[in-house]
This record gives C-alpha cells, structure tokens and sequence, in this order.
C-alpha cells in the first residue's frame, strides 16, 4: 500500500480547482499550525513486547487527577461496574447499524429500553435512538421546529459555547439566521430579553439549564415568552441533575435535548458521547434519525420495529430534514445500562450528592476569597471570583494532583459530583492555603 495512488497530479489539480483552493495543506488551514506536523515520526518495526512497553513509557506521560473540580460540559460521575461489564459484551461492542433491522432484535430492544428511559427521565412522548452528542441534538432540535412561514431561530447566550458553535454551524447550512440573546443580570437569560427578540419569523428558542454557568434557568418563563410569540421552545439538561430537577416537560419545552455522557460514559478526550434527543408527540415526525417500536409478530410474539427512520439515504438528499446517518447505539446502551443499575433512587442520590458537595464548596471557597459570581440557585456548577492568578492556582494545584475549576472570562468554573466528598474538599481547601490562599 505503500506505493498507492489515489489520485493522478492532473486529477487532484482539477478537485483542488473545483473545491476553489492551491493545495491540500488548504484543507487544513483551520487547523493551528502548531497542531499540525509535516509527518509521523515513527519508530521501526517492534516485537509485541516491545511495542507494549513503548506505549507504557508514553501513557507515563500523561497526567491523571486524583481529584477533578471541572465539569463545563463533561462530567466525573462514579460508574457502576456492571454497565462497562455489559456493555463490553461481544455481541453488544461488536454490533453495527442493522441494514436489515428487523432481524436485529437485540439491538432493536436495546434501543427501545433506550428510548423509553428517556422519554421517563425527561417527562416528553417520544425519544429518537440518540444522535452524535449533545451539541449535535441541540443544532437538530432546533432545525426541527422550523416551518415555511417561521426560518430563524433565538438562542440564549449562556448556553455552552460550543453548543452555539455547532447551532451556528448548523444553521448557515440552511441559511437560517441566529439570534444570540446576550446573558442578563446573575449569569441566566433574562425571559424579558428572549421575548423581545421574538417576532413571527422565530420558529424556536434555545436554552440550557443547567447552563454553562451552572446556574438554574427560569425555563417555564421563557417556555411562556417562546409560546406567546409563536415560537417552540428547546430545552438543553443535564441528564443527572433531572434527578431532582423538573422535567423539561414540566417546564413546557417542545423539545428536550442533552449531553448524555454523565450516564455511565468515562471522561474520553470529548468522546464517543452521546446526543439524547425526545419531543412531543406533535413533533414526532420531525425527529432525526431512528425512532424503533415494539409491536407482535405474526405469531404474536413481541418484537421490535423501526416505527420511523428519517436517514438521508431512504429519501431524496433535497428533501431530507436532516442529515442524521446513524446513531450512537452502544453510547446508548451504556447510557441504558447505566440508569438500570442505578435506578430512580440511585440517580436522586447521586443528584442529591452532586448538589451538596457543590454548596459545600462553594462555602469553603468562600473563606478563601472565591466568592459567588451569581446568587441564583445553581445545580453542581458555579463561577466565582479568583483571589489571585487563576493561572498560578491552576499549576500549583496540578502539582498535588489536583485539576482546579475551569478560568473563564467571569471567574473560575468549579464543578462536584458524588465522587468529590466533603473529605476531599477539605484537601482541596488544605491544598489552596499552602499555595498561599487563606
């Protein structure tokens, strides 16, 4: 393969003049130039043992946190053992999308428990099989609400950043403009902002709450302000946090969409996660992707169906919604597994726990000068001020195996869960004061 030759020069010159760029670097040119290297540097041919101890000298070299104070997006969450025991299954980590899926009962029924644990944790009809990841459901969910007489869309400023990235992204695909609506008084969207950015072109509105600031948003106030004008309102959760949150139905979202990966998915360098997706039963023709049913076969036995699927393939590419190929099926399962094995107890406590060990840092920080940005109620995140240089904490604490809350432009982005206990956050208080914080 060495010697292979995709392409002629005469023909890579003709889709390089096609595609309007010189060369192939072109291609690249969104990417930094110190994330970019002219080739791979590797070394010669091994033996099995000494490729292995070559990869353990290079694991040496990364950093792993006894204790982790950072969410934004990505959560530390304790993982029962037996969802990685099952997922891990043969049949499971090695199946693919069934092309022919009503003989794939077994993924079919997997999907099914999916969707139906979904549709009970978020309180809404109906669950797509997942899509990508939560930024992803958040730019679909969006582009589903639009109709012939409404094409724009209104999304709040403190959602996470790179959830507007992808909206954005998304959207200038189908020339749909984006309204930002700039964060109000506290770190929260104010509902008054968000009506006066309404009109009748606006087919949805986009919010998080938690949002990225950790902070409870007034979504049945602005599921109000959406409905008034119109407009349908998309709401982004944290998965774990509906613990002891209201559902996104009771707030009156059209639309609920999250980051799954607090369901029993590791920290993995941003990934595989998971994109949880569910609607009312008015919107169910509008999901992407798969949505699988169950029914009874001839001879009346249960089985399991694809009721809807919305993939490109199956329709003409100028009428498709949405270009959803496929979904995240054993991201799914861990996610599925996962609430299993903790149940509805299980989750409240974990809730429970996360919110508490939060306040209770929040208190702590408090004594050493990182006050409260915001005094809305907040889930397990929060930003506070920083007595000193954020960048200097962050690095003295990294040397005692500590990672310390996200710096942000408003502060520092401190996140707990159940796995930071009140003992641990008594180190970590211990930890500031010898870097020189009391």
């Amino acid at each position: 393969m060495g010697s292979y030759i995709p392409a002629s020069a005469q023909e890579t010159s003709e889709l390089l003049d096609a595609v309007g760029i010189a060369s192939l670097d072109d291609l690249y040119r969104q990417v930094p130039p110190e994330a970019r290297i002219d080739k791979l540097d590797l070394p010669s041919g091994m033996s099995e043992l000494e490729a292995l101890a070559h990869l353990e000298d290079l694991a040496d070299k990364d950093v792993r946190f006894r204790d982790v104070y950072r969410g934004a997006g990505a959560y530390r969450h304790y993982i029962p053992a037996i969802v990685k025991t099952v997922t891990s299954k043969e049949e499971f980590l090695t199946a693919y999308t069934p092309y022919q899926a009503e003989i794939s009962q077994g993924v079919l029924q997997s999907i099914f428990e999916y969707q139906t644990q979904m549709c009970e944790l978020t309180g809404m009809d109906v669950s797509n099989a997942s899509v990508y990841d939560g930024a992803t459901a958040a730019a679909e969910g969006l582009l589903m609400c639009l109709d012939r007489k409404r094409g724009t869309v209104v999304v709040s400023a403190t959602a996470h950043p790179h959830v507007i990235e992808t909206v954005r992204t998304y959207c200038a695909s189908r020339n749909v403009p984006v309204t930002v609506v700039p964060a109000g008084d506290g770190l929260a969207t104010d509902p008054a902002a968000i009506a006066a950015a309404l009109d009748a072109t606006v087919a949805a509105v986009y919010v998080q709450s938690p949002n990225r600031y950790g902070v409870i948003e007034d979504v049945a106030a602005i599921a109000d302000a959406a409905h008034a004008a119109g407009a349908k309102l998309v709401q982004g959760f944290n998965p774990i946090s509906l613990g002891i949150l209201k559902t996104p139905r009771e707030y009156g979202a059209d639309v609920a969409v999250g980051e799954g990966q607090p369901l029993g998915l590791p920290l993995g360098f941003g990934g595989p996660y998971l994109g949880i997706m569910c609607a009312t039963k008015d919107l169910m023709r509008k999901l992407p992707g798969r949505i699988v049913g169950e029914t009874a076969d001839a001879q009346g036995r249960r089985a399991y169906v694809l009721t809807l699927q919305a993939r490109e393939q199956h329709i003409r590419r100028e009428k498709a919604s949405s270009n959803i190929c496929s979904n995240e099926a054993l991201c799914a399962m861990t996610a599925s597994v996962y609430l299993a094995a903790m149940g509805d107890a299980g989750l409240r406590r974990a809730a429970e726990l996360s919110y508490a060990h939060a306040h209770y840092l929040a208190d702590r920080l408090g004594e050493l000068g990182f006050a409260l940005v915001s005094p809305k109620p907040f889930f397990h995140e929060f930003v506070t001020t920083v007595p000193g240089d954020a960048a200097a904490i962050e690095q003295a604490l990294a040397g005692k195996g500590i990672l310390c809350g996200l710096p942000i432009d408003e502060g520092m982005l401190w996140c707990a869960t159940e796995l930071n206990s009140k003992a641990r956050i008594d180190a970590l208080i211990d930890a500031l004061k010898e870097v020189g914080l009391s």
